[in-house]
């Protein structure tokens, strides 16, 4: 069987491009040609690059590498987390902080924090390095996402602390969990990169290639293919676009995980992200055209 089926692409319609007039000319090779104003991607060059992709993941992964999926635009939040988290690798879905590769050690040191803050809440005598505080935390969360107080236990640090000094501390919780939740139990660099849209994540590119990280990325018609060691060209500002090519790169770090020996495999948990609650649904930025390729 086929690693993808392209009709399956065609449905998702992974292969409508942008308007011609915002093109990048260096996409030129993947583009099948153009209807209604609208650049229509070769899908024939989208499998060759999922296929390019699948198998360079499956390699990394069944050498003990990581992989990081990044994607922070609204479109691909949910499902950048989704799929990391089915494969039990980081992710980045909120804004990329610059030094996240480059300046490991002040993400460690920042997720060190988070550790300090979470571990306030707990009740005392209790040994934060044996908790889940991801989970202990989650539960302490009101439906809008903020911390209360009162769900906290009597005998917390957190308890002890002025309301003003509660909120402070509350907020700046919060906002490191936000920015680094997907990467705080990553011990090491990445070996690659799974990037949604280069053009919105240049600055996760550029750090990259500057630590010899390789690059994949689901590169759309406005972009510049080059900077990516392992372009997938396709629509990726369409939801369904997007997880048709990131279900089958997370595919790709399972079938690596079973080549590894089972003392390993243990070592990769997958987890499961509490679904977003948008006030709004995501719009899929690229227009329709009538006409599909055949």
């Amino acid at each position: 069987m086929a690693l993808v089926d392209v009709k399956v692409l065609l449905e998702a319609g992974v292969h409508y491009g942008h308007r011609a007039s915002k093109w990048n000319p260096k996409m030129r090779p993947y583009i099948y040609g153009k209807r209604n104003l609208i650049h229509i991607i070769d899908l024939r060059e989208t499998v060759r690059g999922l296929l390019r992709a699948y198998k360079y993941l499956a390699q990394v992964v069944s050498r003990g590498g990581l992989v990081m999926f990044v994607g922070t635009k609204r479109q691909a939040k949910e499902i950048v987390e989704r799929e990391a988290g089915r494969a039990g690798m980081p992710f980045v879905s909120e804004r990329w902080l610059g030094g996240t590769l480059t300046n490991y050690r002040t993400i460690r040191n920042r997720l060190k924090r988070l550790q300090e803050l979470e571990a306030m809440w707990l009740p005392a005598g209790s040994n934060p390095a044996k908790e889940d505080l991801n989970t202990y935390i989650a539960g302490l969360m009101t439906e809008a996402g903020k911390l209360d107080p009162a769900l906290a236990p009597d005998t917390s640090d957190i308890r002890t602390h002025s309301k003003k000094m509660i909120s402070t501390l509350s907020r700046e919780l919060l906002k490191i969990r936000r920015n680094l939740m997907g990467i705080r139990d990553m011990i090491k660099l990445p070996d690659a990169l799974v990037i949604v849209g280069p053009n919105k994540e240049h600055i996760a590119v550029k750090e990259a290639k500057r630590m010899g990280v390789t690059t994949i990325a689901l590169i759309d018609t406005d972009s510049d293919p080059d900077p990516v060691d392992l372009p997938i060209p396709g629509n990726d500002d369409s939801i369904r676009s997007i997880e048709v090519v990131m279900a089958k790169l997370a595919d790709a770090c399972l079938d690596g995980r079973a080549s590894l020996p089972p003392e390993q495999q243990a070592m990769i948990k997958p987890r499961v992200v509490a679904p977003r609650n948008p006030q709004a649904a995501p719009v899929e930025s690229n227009p329709t055209p009538a006409p599909a390729v055949s």
